[in-house]
């Protein structure tokens, strides 16, 4: 228990450093939330006075002068109290609006920190869950829930001395309602159940990341003419969502939310009982009319307590779901980020060496990389080649530092690149993977993402070397046309080929190609490797390839298997050596050569 109170302490905590100067806001609309409710409550003591003077002059109700004033003293202290509590959601509103903005762009300044590859194994909906559906769960806890915490607490200190006041008997009758509502409630939200609550919202982020793969898979569905049960992840997702929901509201919540309801809004029922013991002793003490005017309040009274209850519950639900909100929030400020050199250190050309480089991914039992070494001088054209899974795609990662190496190191320009800076890092490096994805943005944006401060003839003149001449002539508005809007969209070659202009735009002395021609038809593949031609001039390449025709010229092919260099040399020099590359060489003229023979011929 202690330790639960404690967590929410620092849960508290944690969100008044997100709120920073606004924090005195949160502070100020407590404070008026309390005023608020005690002012709610001085209207029930109107009520009071103007029973005790009926009664006290009955039947002669004339005599009772002093009703009006009470009743314009009720109404202006509701009103008052109105007010109050409207000024104290003003003040929580503005502190939790900047607390989850503050939430969001904290967020995002630490992914901005994050090394790219972390990008690969977090899905963008996940994240985006995390971040901006979490932040905005915070917001439901500062803006409503900690302001009617602090001001039912107020009212609780209240209603405790008003119920004490009159008849401490009828008060703790009423009492009794408010002690069964609490223990319910914390059968519903205490010990396992909180677990229960946590498992519920991870189950609520797993659909969330399964949903948005789902959504980028319905072409596919489409073209094979699958349903929703082919993508079994989503399914299973969906499904131990809703098992989880309904373990949560039917096998904890059922039972004590019936009786949490049952005896708040008939609290009255406990006071009946005891005003029939006390009534005789009231008739022959001769105050019985003072013992009607109490059990008028009280039977008044009683009525608010269901509410007061119920803004504990909706507050300590809020508690709960912040809690869990902060815990996704601090799952995304937990990412990895990438160390900066105290004094970072410039490349001094562009040359990239692996010295005894091992690498393992998170999780993973066996490196994908194992203790490689090679070098690639400035200028040079160094292609990666090897099997599925032998970590190609892994070492070409580490050069701009998408992870950091577990062990060895790895240098662009005679440096470490753990000790250059992240940007000059990335400056000297441009990239073309099999997947390029262009934002939803005109061409001329897209292009323009390498280098921001590029002028239209720049991009046009990058675009032109990229072989999209072709492209941006059939587009409506050339390359101020918007892509993937108004029915504006390119085959996955035309993509690869503005994403080659965004890398020639660029103008990095280092250039990665990562199967850079996988999805491009033949026609596409020339106009590409044209494009190539602009784009490696008097630079260092290093590209990876599974069609080993296109890597034929390269200075140098290194073949790695299994995490380890296996072969390293030139097209002829490895051919000689009939290793694994001579056997892939096989294999791969074997493939082209292969096609299927018409009827009636002898293949």
């Amino acid at each position: 228990m202690a330790a639960r109170k404690e967590k929410k302490q620092n849960d508290l905590k944690v969100l008044l450093n997100y709120a920073g100067s606004h924090r005195k806001l949160i502070f100020l609309g407590l404070f008026l939330s309390a005023v608020a409710m005690v002012l709610g409550m001085v209207p029930y003591i109107c009520i009071w006075l103007v029973a005790r003077d009926l009664i006290a002059v009955a039947p002669n109700w004339t005599e009772a002068t002093g009703i009006a004033r009470y009743g314009w003293m009720a109404f202006g202290f509701a009103f008052a109290g109105i007010v109050v509590y409207f000024a104290a959601l003003m003040c929580t509103h503005l502190a939790a609006f900047r607390t989850a903005s503050n939430i969001r762009k904290q967020g995002m300044a630490h992914l901005m920190k994050a090394p790219l590859g972390f990008f690969d194994s977090n899905a963008s909906g996940l994240l985006r869950n995390r971040l901006d559906g979490a932040a905005a769960e915070t917001e439901t806890l500062l803006a409503h829930n900690l302001a009617d915490i602090v001001g039912t607490v107020a009212m609780f200190i209240a209603m405790l001395v008003l119920m004490f006041v009159f008849d401490w008997r009828m008060g703790a009758a009423c009492l009794l309602a408010a002690v069964i509502s609490i223990a319910s409630m914390v059968t519903m939200m205490g010990g396992k159940n909180a677990k229960l609550m946590a498992e519920y919202q991870a189950a609520q982020d797993v659909m969330s990341k399964a949903g948005t793969e789902y959504v980028r898979g319905i072409p596919v569905v489409k073209v094979f003419q699958q349903t929703v049960y082919s993508f079994k992840a989503f399914k299973d997702a969906i499904e131990d969502y809703s098992k989880k929901a309904e373990q949560y509201t039917d096998g904890v919540c059922r039972v004590p939310q019936s009786v949490n309801l049952t005896f708040t809004e008939g609290a009255f029922i406990f006071l009946v009982p005891v005003a029939l013991l006390l009534a005789p002793a009231a008739l022959t003490a001769g105050s019985f009319a003072g013992f009607v005017t109490n059990f008028a309040f009280y039977a008044v009274f009683s009525a608010i307590i269901s509410t007061a209850l119920a803004k504990i519950m909706f507050a300590a639900s809020g508690m709960m779901l912040a809690s869990t909100a902060l815990g996704r929030i601090n799952e995304v400020m937990s990412a990895p980020t990438l160390k900066i050199a105290d004094h970072p250190e410039t490349p001094r050309d562009n040359s990239v060496e692996f010295q005894d480089v091992s690498f393992t991914y998170d999780g993973a039992e066996l490196p994908a990389l194992d203790h490689i070494s090679f070098r690639v001088e400035p200028g040079q054209t160094v292609a990666l080649v090897g099997p599925s899974g032998g970590g190609k795609t892994t070492a070409a990662s580490l050069i701009p530092r998408f992870w950091d190496v577990t062990s060895g190191t790895v240098k662009v320009g005679g440096v470490d690149v753990r000790n250059t800076d992240p940007h000059v890092l990335m400056d000297q490096v441009a990239f073309v993977f099999q997947n390029n994805r262009l934002f939803k943005a005109t061409i001329l944006e897209n292009v323009r993402t390498a280098r921001p401060n590029a002028s239209r003839e720049e991009v046009a003149r990058a675009l032109s070397a990229a072989q999209c001449d072709d492209i941006i002539a059939k587009l409506p508005h050339g390359m101020d046309t918007l892509i993937g809007t108004e029915g504006t969209y390119l085959s996955g070659g035309e993509q690869q080929r503005i994403a080659l202009a965004r890398a020639i735009l660029k103008d990095a002395p280092i250039v990665v190609l990562d199967e850079a021609t996988a999805f491009a038809d033949p026609e596409n593949e020339a106009l590409i490797q044209k494009a190539f031609a602009t784009l490696t001039k008097d630079r260092t390449v290093i590209m990876i390839a599974h069609r080993l025709s296109t890597i034929v010229h390269a200075d140098k092919i290194i073949v790695l298997d299994a995490g380890q260099v296996r072969e390293e040399g030139t097209h002829s020099e490895l051919l000689e050596k009939n290793g694994l590359y001579a056997r892939m060489w096989a294999d791969y003229q074997q493939a082209v050569q292969w096609r299927i023979a018409s009827a009636g011929e002898v293949k």
